[in-house]
């Protein structure tokens, strides 16, 4: 019972510290250093050791009903999405000292960082589809102060504006399916292969799968599934420690982490499989997948480019979670890690040349490679990632994708295994183009600049150190997703 009570000490450490920093003022930038870098590293290492020792036993914290309770638990799946947030939230936390110098407003920056932090991780834990919602609803107003942390300039005030009234639209939908779910199964435990009633499924299966359609549209507002997908480039106004967060671990990977327990713990494949609905998604993660390769190569500001970049990558995930099969949903959560880990590393590099430069776009850039060895070093370790040349990581979890659609016999994937090879032409136009202007500019253009302080560097050092060893030594990562997805 105690390891049960335990489980939620992550999720309410954050917020009791993060409303604490809003009440108290700190005379020194190092103090206010000293405890936010406590209190993350500290709630890192709980989330951790519940992870790595604690089993699967629920804890209500409380109910409202026989069947609708605030539950938190611990999965296979729990433990892979907790372990990514909470060593990203910790690099991302050291990248943010020194970025936010110059931003303003620190401390009630890193009041709500520490809370959204929090959210995340209660999302992560939730052992019901009802806690998953309310942390899922939690997670948008958790990360508006931080979206809108230049409150008075006007694309801060737009890009909130966008970004609340998509989540919103999202999460109404997504409520949908929360209810059906109550009502056809009530709220039990997420299972691998769904908690839906078969006696009350049976006759129902129509209505059932166009909740289903709905729910997944409503969660495919955080994954920014086209055409819902205009919120994440108007976010990128936010400083680039949130963008970070955003595009590579908090929102977005939220919003894939709930289409996973939607589609593979709630509903269950069984009943998705060979449906319209099926199709019709399918199709519309392909088209996401174009239209963000598209929009990146046509976009010169560096930051935007990665955001439409992520919107592509996202359904690269998405579609893998599509085709309803245990390599599908293991290829899905293996490019969800590597994604991660490669498109954070490009967004802190794209800030550090915003930070030290001032520049923001590509044809600003001309040289500047030379100047700042470290940041374009680690951007190129991650473009080639992203890109999926071998033997770095984004080949293998790209390679994996077609394979779980080539084996699952879907018509439809074998047309997705075509987009992803236009996809990596795309992405290979984007990434190198953006290189080979920081590398080899024209003769006489040499943008000034120099590397960041260790507390920028040794972040990216560490995620472009990652991306090649997960890359290198693939295996134990393997392992552990693919008893997520049920492959003995």
């Amino acid at each position: 019972m105690l390891d049960s009570v335990l489980t939620i000490i992550p999720v309410l450490f954050p917020v009791l510290t993060g409303a604490g920093l809003l009440t108290f003022r700190f005379k020194e930038r190092k103090t206010l250093y000293f405890w936010v870098a406590g209190i993350v590293i500290l709630n890192a290492l709980a989330a951790l050791l519940m992870i790595f020792t604690h089993g699967a036993e629920p804890f209500v914290l409380f109910s409202f009903t026989d069947t609708l309770a605030f539950v938190f638990r611990v999965d296979s799946l729990s433990a892979f999405f907790g372990t990514m947030v909470s060593i990203l939230w910790v690099l991302t936390t050291f990248y943010a000292f020194e970025y936010m110098k110059h931003e303003g407003h620190e401390q009630r920056f890193f009041a709500f960082f520490i809370m959204a932090f929090e959210v995340v991780l209660g999302l992560a834990f939730a052992g019901n589809m009802f806690t998953l919602y309310v942390f899922y609803e939690f997670l948008t107003l958790s990360t508006i102060p931080l979206v809108m942390h230049h409150a008075m300039d006007g694309k801060a005030r737009h890009a909130g504006k966008t970004y609340i009234i998509y989540m919103m639209a999202g999460a109404s939908l997504a409520f949908i399916g929360f209810i059906f779910i109550c009502l056809y199964g009530g709220n039990e435990l997420f299972t691998l292969g769904g908690t839906l009633d078969p006696m009350l499924v049976k006759g129902n299966e129509e209505l059932l799968r166009f909740v289903f359609l709905l729910t997944f549209l409503g969660f495919g507002v955080k994954a920014a599934l086209f055409p819902f997908s205009h919120w994440l480039p108007a976010a990128s106004v936010a400083p680039t420690p949130v963008t970070a967060l955003l595009h590579a671990v908090a929102v977005v990977k939220s919003g894939i982490f709930a289409m996973i327990r939607l589609t593979y713990f709630s509903f269950g494949t069984e009943l998705i499989s060979g449906s319209w609905e099926q199709s019709f998604l399918l199709i519309l993660a392909m088209i996401t997948i174009l239209y963000g390769s598209i929009m990146a190569l046509r976009t010169p500001h560096i930051k935007r480019r990665f955001a439409y970049s992520t919107i592509s990558n996202l359904s690269y995930i998405i579609f893998g979670i599509l085709l309803c099969t245990p390599q599908g949903m293991s290829a899905a959560l293996l490019h969800l890690i590597y994604h991660a880990l490669i498109k954070i590393t490009l967004f802190f590099a794209a800030g550090a040349i915003l930070y030290k430069t001032h520049k923001e776009y590509i044809y600003e850039i001309g040289g500047l490679a030379r100047k700042m060895p470290i940041v374009f070093g680690c951007m190129a370790v991650a473009s080639f990632g992203l890109i999926g040349v071998p033997p770095f990581a984004g080949f293998f979890s790209k390679w994996a994708l077609a394979t779980a659609a080539v084996d699952s016999g879907n018509p439809l994937a074998y047309v997705g295994v075509m987009v992803l090879i236009l996809s990596a032409l795309l992405t290979a136009l984007y990434c190198i183009s953006l290189l080979v202007k920081a590398y080899f500019p024209p003769k006489g253009e040499q943008a000034e600049g120099h590397d960041p302080n260790w507390l920028m560097c040794t972040p990216l050092i560490i995620l472009s150190a990652a991306t090649i060893l997960v890359a290198l030594y693939p295996q134990p990562l393997l392992q552990a997703i693919n008893l997520i997805a049920g492959i003995s």
